[in-house]
């Protein structure tokens, strides 16, 4: 009888342990979340990210990679702002992500908002904030970003390399890398989008141009007057050269690329391999074809779906003083 009483007692506990735990980490993101908290976050963030990019609007793409690059390593914590230590190499210094800019304008943007609310507003919040507004700034959507993440503490190298999608995935392989994350065929197809703004070195696509198959060739899915044109650019083994992802608009977020890729002139393999499966091919023509009819509404849908990858809420995580340090 006692032995049945303690049983039932330890299962007690066990299950008030677990409902704890799934509240803590249960709450939902929503928009207005900082209302009584910090109510002008919104602001804060919007006027200082437009000081950047007004003077340097090839920070937009950057920053919004750098979100896309959080969510997809961990979920949406802010860990791919944290700096590495003596004893962690961290997200930030992977190799995916040394092409990445923008971090000081993270920090401002912080040290904004800590003047006004300290301690309130998370970092992972703020990089989902200040890449929608970047958006924004180059005449793209607005879309409301529901926020409430906390900050995760851990960062590392090596997640990065496996979570992130390679700019050389084959359709399968992206499917399975969005899927993997809750992110559906038409996310992937309508986040890919986002390359209609930005830059790359040549590195990423340089094998499409001179040994894709290992025998000195080129990929027969490219465009042979992309390719002459970007030889041009691009000699064999430069890793120094920008190239525009969206020639002629690369500064103006908007649905040229769909374009792009129809003609065969999406810079990486993973934009050639949207025309590779039925449904991506789809929507790939109808934005094309109706002048994104509904690109900018959809990428803002696909951000919020996005946004919502791995969060940590509640008690969870932390909310980082600075984001490049764990408090």
């Amino acid at each position: 009888m006692a032995t049945q009483k303690l049983i039932s007692v330890l299962f007690l506990q066990l299950l008030l342990v677990l409902l704890a735990s799934d509240f803590s980490n249960g709450q939902k993101l929503k928009v207005g979340f900082y209302h009584k908290t910090c109510p002008n976050i919104e602001a804060i963030v919007a006027k200082t990210t437009q000081q950047y990019i007004s003077r340097a609007p090839t920070l937009a793409a950057p920053l919004l990679r750098m979100h896309f690059h959080d969510c997809f390593v961990r979920g949406c914590d802010g860990s791919v702002l944290l700096n590495s230590t003596s004893s962690n190499s961290a997200e930030k210094d992977a190799f995916p992500n040394q092409s990445l800019r923008g971090f000081h304008v993270i920090d401002a943007v912080k040290s904004a908002v800590e003047k006004k609310c300290p301690g309130v507003v998370s970092c992972a919040d703020i990089l989902a904030l200040v890449a929608r507004d970047a958006v924004r700034m180059l005449h793209g959507s607005f879309w409301e970003v529901p926020t409430g993440r906390r900050d995760g503490r851990v960062s590392v190298n090596s997640q990065a390399l496996r979570g992130l999608p390679a700019p050389s995935a084959n359709i399968t392989q992206l499917k399975a890398t969005f899927a993997s994350k809750g992110l559906s065929v038409k996310d992937l197809v309508v986040l890919s989008g986002g390359h209609t703004i930005g830059t790359s070195h040549c590195g990423p696509f340089s094998s499409r141009l001179y040994n894709f198959t290992g025998k000195g060739d080129t990929d027969p899915k490219l465009d042979k007057n992309y390719i002459a044109q970007l030889k041009i650019k691009c000699k064999p083994g430069d890793t120094k050269t920008l190239v525009e992802m969206d020639p002629g608009s690369f500064k103006s977020f908007d649905e040229d690329y769909y374009t792009l890729v129809t003609k065969r002139r999406g810079l990486f393999q993973s934009d050639s391999a949207l025309l590779d499966d039925p449904e991506t091919r789809a929507y790939v023509i109808q934005q094309a074809t109706s002048h994104g009819a509904t690109f900018l509404k959809d990428f803002g849908a696909s951000m919020v779906n996005m946004g919502n990858i791995g969060v940590l809420t509640g008690n969870s995580g932390e909310i980082r003083k600075q984001c490049a340090f764990v408090n």
